[in-house]
Protein backbone atom coordinates (compact mmCIF):
# COMPACT_ATOMS: atom_id res chain seq x y z
CA UNK A 1 0.00 0.00 0.00
CA UNK A 2 1.07 3.46 -0.75
CA UNK A 3 3.03 5.52 2.10
CA UNK A 4 0.68 8.77 0.98
CA UNK A 5 -2.52 6.78 1.00
CA UNK A 6 -2.00 5.86 5.03
CA UNK A 7 -2.21 7.77 8.21
CA UNK A 8 1.07 8.34 10.56
CA UNK A 9 -1.18 5.39 12.56
CA UNK A 10 -1.77 3.07 9.98
CA UNK A 11 2.07 3.12 8.59
CA UNK A 12 2.78 2.18 12.41
CA UNK A 13 0.20 -0.81 12.33
CA UNK A 14 1.83 -1.66 8.78
CA UNK A 15 5.32 -1.17 10.04
CA UNK A 16 4.57 -3.30 13.46
CA UNK A 17 3.35 -6.22 10.89
CA UNK A 18 5.98 -5.69 8.89
CA UNK A 19 8.73 -6.24 11.71
CA UNK A 20 6.27 -9.50 13.13
CA UNK A 21 6.84 -11.17 9.91
CA UNK A 22 10.36 -10.31 10.03
CA UNK A 23 11.03 -11.16 13.55
CA UNK A 24 8.43 -13.91 14.73
CA UNK A 25 8.10 -16.30 11.52
CA UNK A 26 11.28 -18.42 10.92
CA UNK A 27 11.69 -19.93 7.94
CA UNK A 28 11.52 -23.62 9.24
CA UNK A 29 7.94 -22.74 10.59
CA UNK A 30 6.88 -22.01 7.00
CA UNK A 31 8.76 -25.30 5.74
CA UNK A 32 6.62 -26.70 8.15
CA UNK A 33 3.58 -25.28 6.56
CA UNK A 34 4.52 -26.01 3.09
CA UNK A 35 5.03 -29.82 3.97
CA UNK A 36 1.84 -30.16 5.89
CA UNK A 37 3.33 -30.61 9.32
CA UNK A 38 1.22 -28.02 10.98
CA UNK A 39 -2.55 -28.81 11.07
CA UNK A 40 -3.58 -25.48 12.44
CA UNK A 41 -0.76 -22.52 13.50
CA UNK A 42 -1.74 -22.05 16.76
CA UNK A 43 1.44 -20.61 18.02
CA UNK A 44 1.49 -17.97 15.61
CA UNK A 45 -1.89 -17.30 15.89
CA UNK A 46 -0.84 -16.61 19.88
CA UNK A 47 2.06 -14.72 18.97
CA UNK A 48 -0.33 -12.54 16.69
CA UNK A 49 -2.61 -11.87 19.43
CA UNK A 50 0.62 -11.17 21.97
CA UNK A 51 1.74 -8.73 19.31
CA UNK A 52 -1.96 -7.14 19.52
CA UNK A 53 -1.83 -7.71 15.66
CA UNK A 54 -5.44 -9.62 15.68
CA UNK A 55 -8.47 -7.90 15.73
CA UNK A 56 -6.93 -4.26 14.45
CA UNK A 57 -9.99 -2.98 13.71
CA UNK A 58 -12.15 -4.35 16.32
CA UNK A 59 -13.12 -1.87 19.86
CA UNK A 60 -10.32 -1.62 22.75
CA UNK A 61 -13.29 -3.40 25.33
CA UNK A 62 -13.09 -6.59 23.26
CA UNK A 63 -9.60 -6.91 22.57
CA UNK A 64 -9.17 -4.82 19.35
CA UNK A 65 -7.76 -1.63 18.87
CA UNK A 66 -10.57 0.13 17.66
CA UNK A 67 -8.45 1.11 14.39
CA UNK A 68 -9.74 1.33 10.49
CA UNK A 69 -10.32 -1.14 7.48
CA UNK A 70 -7.14 0.47 5.97
CA UNK A 71 -4.84 -0.41 8.97
CA UNK A 72 -6.26 -3.65 9.12
CA UNK A 73 -5.93 -4.28 5.30
CA UNK A 74 -2.13 -2.75 5.33
CA UNK A 75 -1.11 -5.10 7.92
CA UNK A 76 -2.98 -7.92 6.19
CA UNK A 77 -0.54 -7.29 3.16
CA UNK A 78 2.07 -7.80 5.18
CA UNK A 79 1.41 -10.86 7.15
CA UNK A 80 -0.48 -12.00 3.41
CA UNK A 81 3.13 -12.19 1.97
CA UNK A 82 3.76 -15.27 4.56
CA UNK A 83 1.49 -17.62 2.44
CA UNK A 84 -2.37 -18.32 1.58
CA UNK A 85 -3.02 -20.55 5.29
CA UNK A 86 -1.35 -17.60 7.41
CA UNK A 87 -3.06 -14.66 5.78
CA UNK A 88 -6.01 -16.83 6.07
CA UNK A 89 -5.16 -17.33 9.99
CA UNK A 90 -4.20 -13.38 9.94
CA UNK A 91 -7.62 -12.42 8.24
CA UNK A 92 -10.31 -15.05 10.02
CA UNK A 93 -11.14 -12.13 12.92
CA UNK A 94 -12.70 -10.07 9.79
CA UNK A 95 -14.93 -13.37 9.05
CA UNK A 96 -15.91 -15.04 12.32
CA UNK A 97 -15.42 -11.90 14.44
CA UNK A 98 -17.48 -8.87 12.34
CA UNK A 99 -20.49 -11.26 12.52
CA UNK A 100 -20.09 -11.36 16.57
CA UNK A 101 -18.85 -7.70 16.43
CA UNK A 102 -21.94 -6.18 14.94
CA UNK A 103 -24.92 -9.01 15.75
CA UNK A 104 -23.90 -10.69 18.87
CA UNK A 105 -24.84 -9.47 22.86
CA UNK A 106 -22.62 -8.14 24.86
CA UNK A 107 -22.47 -11.26 26.39
CA UNK A 108 -21.61 -13.42 23.48
CA UNK A 109 -18.83 -11.03 22.88
CA UNK A 110 -17.31 -11.52 26.18
CA UNK A 111 -17.33 -15.25 25.76
CA UNK A 112 -16.67 -15.58 22.28
CA UNK A 113 -15.33 -12.45 20.60
CA UNK A 114 -12.70 -11.40 23.67
CA UNK A 115 -11.03 -14.60 23.87
CA UNK A 116 -10.68 -15.11 20.32
CA UNK A 117 -8.93 -12.05 19.74
CA UNK A 118 -6.56 -12.75 22.55
CA UNK A 119 -5.51 -16.05 20.72
CA UNK A 120 -7.11 -18.05 23.57
CA UNK A 121 -10.57 -19.41 21.20
CA UNK A 122 -10.19 -20.84 17.43
CA UNK A 123 -12.95 -20.41 15.79
CA UNK A 124 -14.03 -21.20 12.08
CA UNK A 125 -16.47 -20.35 9.05
CA UNK A 126 -18.90 -22.26 8.04
CA UNK A 127 -21.47 -21.35 5.27
CA UNK A 128 -23.65 -23.12 2.28
CA UNK A 129 -24.97 -21.35 -0.87
CA UNK A 130 -27.54 -22.01 -3.30
CA UNK A 131 -26.47 -23.95 -6.20
CA UNK A 132 -28.38 -23.55 -9.73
Amino acid sequence: MYDFLLTAEEKAVRDEAKRFVREEVSSAFLRQMDRDEVVYPREFVERLAAHNLRGIRFPEKWGGRGLNWVADVAATEEIGCLGMALGCAFVMPSIVGEALDKFGTDEQKEKYLKPYLEGKLVAAEALTEPRG
